[in-house]
C-alpha cells in the first residue's frame, strides 16, 4: 500500500468516526429515554479516539520510517534482501548504527581531514554550495550546545499580544538590517504538530523574549500543541 493509499484510508476512518459520532448525538437528542445510555457510548467513543490517535499517528510514522529507510539502505546490506523471513525494523537500527559510525570517525583527525575535502567540494559546486551552506549552517545553529538555552525564544507573533515560540538562528547583520536601520534577529517559528515547517521571521532584537528552555524542551512543547509537561 503506497502513501497516498494510506492517507485516503486514514481520511475514510475519520469520515467514518465522524458519521458514527454524529448518529450517537442524534440518537441521543431523539430518544430521551436512552439518555444515559447515550451518552455512556459517546464518551466511550470519544475516549478511545483520543486512545488511538497517537498510537495510529505514531505506528503510521514508524512505518513510513522504515520503509525509506528499506529505500536509502543498499539492498546488499540490508539483512531483509536475503534472509528467509524479514526483520522490521531493521532498516532503522542499521540507519542509526551507520550515522553513530560517521559520527565517531568525523571526531578523529583522519575523519576530520575526509571532510574537510568533501566541504570544499561541495562549496566548489556553483548549484550544490548554496544548499549545502545553508543546511550546514542551520544544522550547526541548532546543535550548539553552549547556546541552547539562549536559542528558545518568545516572539509576538502574527499579532500583537499573541505569543509563539521560536528559535533564533543569528544575529541579522544584512541587507535587511541596513534597509530597516534596526539590529535585527533571525527567528524560526515552527508550525504544530510539525516542526520541520515554519515561518522565518525578522524580529528587532528588542522584542525578542530569550527562555531558559532546551531545545528539546521547546520541541516537545510545540509538537505536543502546549500540552506537554515541559518547563511552561
Amino acid at each position: 500500500m503506497n502513501l497516498n493509499n494510506n492517507i485516503l484510508l486514514i481520511l475514510f476512518i475519520i469520515a467514518i468516526s465522524f458519521v458514527i459520532y454524529s448518529s450517537f448525538n442524534w440518537i441521543m437528542s431523539k430518544n430521551r429515554k436512552k439518555k444515559s445510555f447515550t451518552l455512556i457510548l459517546r464518551n466511550y467513543f470519544i475516549t478511545g479516539v483520543v486512545v488511538l490517535i497517537p498510537i495510529g499517528f505514531t505506528l503510521y510514522l514508524t512505518k513510513f520510517i522504515i520503509s525509506v529507510s528499506s529505500k536509502v539502505i543498499p539492498q546488499n546490506l540490508n539483512p531483509n534482501s536475503y534472509l528467509p523471513y524479514a526483520i522490521p525494523g531493521i532498516e532503522i537500527l542499521i540507519s542509526i548504527i551507520f550515522i553513530t559510525i560517521v559520527g565517531g570517525l568525523s571526531l578523529s583527525f583522519l575523519g576530520k581531514r575526509i571532510l574537510k575535502l568533501i566541504d570544499d567540494l561541495f562549496k566548489r559546486i556553483p548549484f550544490l554550495r548554496t544548499i549545502y551552506s545553508a543546511i550546514l549552517q542551520m544544522t550547526e545553529s541548532f546543535s550548539n550546545k553552549d547556546n541552547d538555552k539562549k536559542s528558545v525564544v518568545l516572539v509576538q507573533y502574527p499579532r500583537k499580544d499573541v505569543w509563539a515560540v521560536g528559535f533564533a538562528t543569528k544575529e541579522n547583520k544584512g541587507e535587511m538590517a541596513k534597509k530597516t536601520n534596526k539590529k535585527l534577529i533571525n527567528v524560526f517559528v515552527p508550525t504544530t504538530p510539525n516542526p520541520t515547517s515554519g515561518f522565518l521571521l525578522m524580529f528587532p532584537i528588542e522584542d525578542v523574549i530569550h527562555l531558559n528552555m532546551t531545545f528539546e524542551e521547546a520541541s516537545r512543547f510545540i509538537v505536543s500543541a502546549g500540552t506537554s509537561s515541559g518547563k511552561n
